[in-house]
């Protein structure tokens, strides 16, 4: 249930709670202008201080004064004043035509340019091509719209504030919002304990690489030359140990490298693979080399990835790639290693006359009052792993929570979420050997419903679901599941079954995927479906086809 936030000004005390956390947190980090501006904030008055924060808030740097109605802070314009004082807010700024035009409603435009028919009626796009040649020249609000009595205010300190958002969050996705959804009780965030050394960024230079990758993936989603952004990020002298911003900086080059592959720029494509250290960036680099028809050279780095694969994922890759490539080379052919079995169930229905998910047409077919089925994919088995590992999810740990708003730790997704955290899985999964699992994810499910966790999935879980799935599905599955997530957190989280279908009477169950006509399964599904028929725990594929019509 939604609260109501009594407090008209919220927001100012959330701002304020962040300069004390950065200040306290910070400090030795901070620049002399943040400096100064933490410790002058607190003694504007309170309108003004206000008044600042609601523009920090709001979309763009600049601010007509008869749009700023806030009645908690009453008469803005003398709010203003102190604002215009400290230099923080400029009044009257100089502004180009183009921003005067997002400014100005059509009947003001017309007004301060006494625009004549036919231009008087055109669009507004059409209005400022139209004046656009004879007024290249920046000038102030009120220079262009002498009739006005409004005043434009443009703030002058929206990146000096973002940094400090920057600072606290440690990301630039997170806003000021994340306050109010936690206040109104949209989110709850789970209390963990901040230590000294939990900090997302442990030097000044720590923070001015962060914004200089922030720089090169918005030059890079506005069409930059992605040689020219390689060459930024390769220059970029990152710490060793800071190894959460060189995974984001590898990240970007993935993505790039990406970019290159589809544009079928081969040789750029394979030095940018080359480059990375990202989750399956020497897979796709082999890759690379195949497509430019270098199968020796492929081959050759195929054959030292095959020795120690860096994940199910990559092997999986590998596997298709090295006949394909043994074959160009004119080497003999490899007997294929021979899968376990999977169940194949074939289905024949009627085609619904209304649009539907297939799964859904599935899960009621097999349906049966002793024999449940649930459309879980992804939530059920990922939730009961949240559920009994929370206590290691959420360890406090340096540099996995520095700010009370994460979703998850900030390392989920690093080499060594698992090593660091190693023992604490072990305590967890332990209890799935001695039976005080059950005891366990219930425990947390009471204790913690409802508070933002990467795995847990709260709708989904219901106490009937919660009660067949404990039941059900021997701990020793569970462990296998559990055991696979935690080898590949961002890979394994994905790719299971759509479908569970529970036998309680007989305390056993089966994941089912589903495809309907001309689906087929993807690679993380078929890497958990093999995994599954590989430790015995019960799987069958469905595919469904519709009855031809009458």
């Amino acid at each position: 249930m939604l609260r109501v936030l009594e407090n008209p000004l919220y927001y100012l005390d959330n701002f304020q709670d962040v300069l004390n956390w950065i200040a306290a947190r910070y400090a030795d980090l901070l620049s002399p202008e943040e400096r100064q501006f933490i410790a002058a904030f607190g003694a504007l008055p309170q309108p003004s201080r206000a008044l600042f924060v609601r523009l920090v808030m709001r979309k763009g740097c600049l601010f007509r004064a008869s749009k700023l109605n806030y009645p908690e802070i009453g008469d803005t314009r003398a709010a203003a004043l102190p604002l215009l004082a400290t230099g923080w807010v400029e009044a009257d700024p100089a502004i180009s035509l183009d921003e005067l035009f997002d400014l100005l409603l059509k009947v003001e435009i017309v007004q301060a340019f006494a625009l004549d028919a036919p231009l008087k009626a055109a669009r507004k796009a059409e209005q400022l091509d139209a004046l656009r040649e004879q007024h290249r020249k920046s000038k102030p609000f009120s220079a262009w719209h002498p009739a006005s009595s409004d005043v434009l205010y443009r703030i002058d300190l929206q990146a000096l504030c973002d940094r400090l958002r920057l600072i606290y969050f440690g990301n630039y996705h997170q806003d000021w919002s994340e306050f109010v959804l936690s206040d109104l009780g949209v989110y709850q965030y789970e209390k963990v304990e901040f230590s000294p050394q939990s900090r997302g960024f442990r030097t000044r230079q720590d923070i001015e690489h962060y914004e200089v990758l922030h720089q090169c993936r918005e030059r890079y989603n506005d069409s930059a030359p992605a040689d020219e952004v390689l060459q930024e990020l390769a220059a970029l002298p990152l710490s060793e140990d800071n190894t959460w911003l060189a995974s984001r900086r590898d990240k970007l080059r993935f993505q790039i490298a990406q970019h290159l592959e589809k544009c079928q720029d081969w040789p750029a494509a394979y030095r940018a693979y080359a480059d990375c250290r990202y989750p399956g960036a020497r897979g796709r680099a082999i890759r690379v080399l195949e497509k430019d028809e270098q199968p020796q050279a492929a081959y050759e780095r195929l054959m030292i990835a095959q020795a120690a694969p860096e994940s199910e994922a990559e092997q999986q890759l590998l596997l298709r790639m090295a006949p394909r490539l043994r074959r160009k080379l004119g080497h003999a052919k490899q007997a294929a290693n021979a899968a376990a079995a999977v169940e194949r169930i074939d289905l024949l229905l009627p085609c619904p006359e209304q649009a539907c998910y297939v799964e859904g047409v599935v899960q009621q077919h097999l349906m049966q009052d002793d024999a449940p089925v649930y459309y879980v994919e992804n939530t059920l088995i990922n939730s009961l792993f949240g559920l009994l590992c929370w206590p290691a999810i959420f360890k406090p740990m340096p540099g996995a929570f520095f700010h009370p708003f994460h979703r998850g730790p900030a390392d989920l997704h690093s080499a060594d979420f698992y090593q660091r955290r190693c023992l604490d899985f072990a305590a967890c999964l332990a209890q799935l050997d001695d039976g005080s699992y059950h005891a366990a994810i219930r425990a947390t499910l009471a204790a913690k419903h409802g508070i933002v966790s990467p795995f847990v999935s709260w709708d989904v879980l219901d106490d009937g679901l919660l009660d067949l799935a404990l039941d059900c599905i021997p701990a020793a599955h569970l462990k296998k599941a559990f055991e696979r997530i935690l080898l590949d957190i961002k890979s394994n989280r994905s790719g299971f079954p759509d479908l569970i279908q529970f036998w309680p009477a007989e305390r056993r169950y089966r994941m089912i995927e589903v495809k309907g006509p001309g689906d087929r399964l993807q690679d993380n599904q078929l890497r958990w479906i093999a995994y599954c028929a590989e430790h015995a725990m019960p799987v069958s594929v469905c595919y469904l086809q519709w009855q031809a019509a009458a």
